[in-house]
């Protein structure tokens, strides 16, 4: 019998064991809770920055990103993420896309605008009025964008890390190669995303909560744990508690 001529069922159950699934136990070295993209919802922020403190002040609070854009207070999640040195918060590509503004408005400042810069720079109180050609307007937004957001600002921005680590659980913005150890990850995965990354669940054991893909609610899949939940548009802002052996999701509004 050659490979074609195999039943169905038999031939399933090969795929089946080529591709085994994720089942590992999950344990961080610590009790975590990841916020998932906030987007400059600061009133939702601060709400479940409250909650945590009442209700897990046992967990390390870590966000995976996307602070900035498409909300409209921009400005005020950046102040208090700032202020909070007890946070782990990482870069998101939104944080990337304006950083790449700030360096060469001309080339990545429309990107970023299309992407909801516009609600990030009036949250700063900068427009994109005046006269000249769009080249000179994006540099002068960026120069009034520098002067705003400051030295710290900006170095705060480009130091986020892409990646955290505890345990057998990574957090990371979009998502991680499966194909990869988490140390070899591309900044482009980690911030963007892989083609892979919902496909194939990882050989390593290793847990990966992420942002950046919007969910109707939080879920874990298969060793995948999101956590965006659109807040900037569904008014929901939702966390993972996670603990060894142990996860559940919590989640903010303002009704």
């Amino acid at each position: 019998m050659t490979f074609l001529d195999r039943p169905l069922d038999r031939l399933r159950g090969l795929f089946r064991r080529a591709t085994p699934d994720f089942d590992a136990p999950l344990a961080p070295d610590e009790p975590i809770a990841v916020i998932g993209d906030v987007h400059g919802r600061h009133d939702l922020l601060s709400r479940m920055l409250e909650r945590l403190g009442r209700e897990a002040p046992e967990h390390r609070i870590v966000l995976v990103g996307d602070y900035i854009d498409r909300g409209e207070d921009s400005r005020a999640v950046i102040e208090e993420l700032r202020e909070r040195p007890d946070l782990v918060c990482l870069k998101g590509n939104h944080e990337a896309m304006c950083l790449a503004f700030l360096e060469d408005p001309a080339q990545h400042g429309a990107r970023w605008l299309r992407n909801g810069g516009l609600q990030a720079l009036a949250s700063f109180g900068v427009g994109l009025g005046g006269e000249g050609t769009e080249a000179e307007r994006m540099t002068a937004a960026r120069d009034a964008m520098v002067e705003a957001l400051g030295d710290e600002g900006r170095r705060w921005l480009a130091e986020r890390p892409l990646q955290w680590r505890s345990g057998n659980l990574g957090v990371v913005h979009a998502a991680a190669d499966p194909a990869q150890p988490l140390q070899l990850q591309s900044e482009r995965t980690l911030l963007w995303g892989h083609p892979q990354f919902e496909r194939q669940p990882r050989q390593d054991g290793i847990w990966i909560a992420h942002g950046h893909t919007i969910h109707d609610e939080p879920c874990a899949i298969r060793g995948r744990i999101a956590v965006d939940t659109g807040a900037y548009a569904s008014g929901r802002l939702s966390a993972a508690l996670i603990a060894p052996g142990e996860l559940r999701f919590l989640q903010v509004t303002l009704g």
